[in-house]
């Protein structure tokens, strides 16, 4: 009885638009990685992308049946245990194209910083909702800030600067409902911005130390002018560019775009995922996807609104800042106007990690939208 009036109550449209995006993922997982002598019934990347795929369905099922104010009960341990993985991926993690943020287990890499975004939202909503910080005033900020800085800190020492960023975007979206001052807010994006522009201006001329790597500061510097390394830092932007560009209106078909196929493209099938969908479904197939997350958002949004309580509204608002923040950034930076950081497409680009993290993401909003309204029995 309980389960019927639940799930009368679920808004169908986010889980049909969570189906969608995942096989859009596999079917351009499978054309990015199918390369003439990888048959994709061989293709381990699509195999293992299935599996994480039917996984996190089955956790979402299963999470329904809990009530999401659950997790105040183990906020600490949820925390806690995610900050001690990440200490211990600076010590005994994998480094994977340079940057040392894997766990091995067994046949499978697990990234840590995707599931530490999930913790983080979680312990922010519980303290901003206790009311206890007004961050309408910078005092107030100082509490959540430190919640926010102890693993923006162990993700950046990974030399994972687009999941340290992501993190940023979850705390400001997460402090702006919560009620920070939005002059504030602004003020500080803007001279952030101007900060950073300053600093990389007088280390380029005057050799004022950064703390970035080379390798990082040129992903910037190419923003700007993709062909000041044309055959490094901005090659990825570049090849990119042209992928998308070639696919034109209705693309090049599946498995046809030469870029992808002839392997001109790199990291086709993780990073840059959105420029194999726009060379070979063009730019109809790419408007339909940015078209779907953004009905996906917009009935966050509405969860959001609906919500029984302020911790649900806050956990809701960090899932969809930290989706917003990746779509935003990685369909960017395929088109250059974002630096590449890295960080992937949610339910389309391969990684295990990542597309549960998504999925528990899915579930959790899934989990306030069905308990919104207060259940008569």
């Amino acid at each position: 009885m309980i389960i019927k009036k639940l799930i009368k109550n679920i808004d169908y449209l986010i889980p049909i638009i969570t189906l969608l995006l995942i096989i859009t993922g596999l079917v351009i997982i499978g054309s990015a990685t199918n390369i003439t002598d990888n048959p994709l019934l061989q293709n381990t990347f699509l195999k293992k992308q299935i599996i994480a795929a039917i996984v996190g369905i089955i956790l979402v099922i299963i999470s329904l049946f809990f009530d999401y104010r659950i997790l105040r009960d183990y906020v600490s341990v949820i925390y806690v245990l995610n900050i001690l993985i990440l200490l211990t991926v600076l010590f005994f993690g994998s480094t994977i194209k340079g940057g040392q943020g894997w766990i091995r287990l067994g046949p499978v890499n697990f990234q840590p910083a995707e599931t530490a975004k999930l913790a983080v939202i979680i312990a922010l909503a519980d303290v901003l909702a206790k009311g206890k910080y007004n961050v309408y005033y910078i005092l107030g900020l100082i509490v959540p800030g430190i919640y926010i800085g102890v693993p923006f800190i162990l993700v950046l020492l990974q030399n994972d600067l687009g999941s340290a960023l992501v993190l940023i975007a979850i705390f400001v979206g997460m402090i702006y409902v919560a009620g920070a001052n939005a002059k504030f807010l602004v003020g500080t994006f803007l001279s952030g911005i101007g900060t950073v522009v300053a600093w990389i201006t007088v280390h380029i001329y005057w050799g004022v130390p950064i703390p970035l790597k080379q390798y990082q500061l040129n992903r910037l510097l190419v923003l700007v002018n993709p062909q000041l390394d044309p055959l490094g830092a901005g090659y990825n932007v570049i090849q990119s560019k042209i992928a998308i560009g070639s696919g034109g209106l209705l693309g090049k078909g599946l498995f046809g775009g030469t870029q992808n196929q002839l392997n001109f493209l790199p990291e086709r099938h993780t990073d840059f995922i959105f420029s194999v969908l726009g060379e070979e479904f063009g730019f109809i197939g790419a408007l339909l996807i940015l078209l779907l997350y953004l009905l996906l958002l917009w009935r966050g949004v509405k969860v959001a609104m609906e919500a029984k309580d302020e911790f649900g509204q806050l956990l809701v608002v960090g899932i969809l800042s930290m989706f917003a923040f990746h779509i935003l950034e990685n369909v960017g930076m395929t088109i250059g106007i974002m630096p590449v950081t890295g960080i992937p497409l949610p339910f389309l680009s391969y990684g295990g990690s990542s597309l549960l993290t998504n999925l528990m993401a899915i579930a959790i909003i899934m989990n306030v939208n069905i308990r919104r309204k207060k259940m008569l029995f």
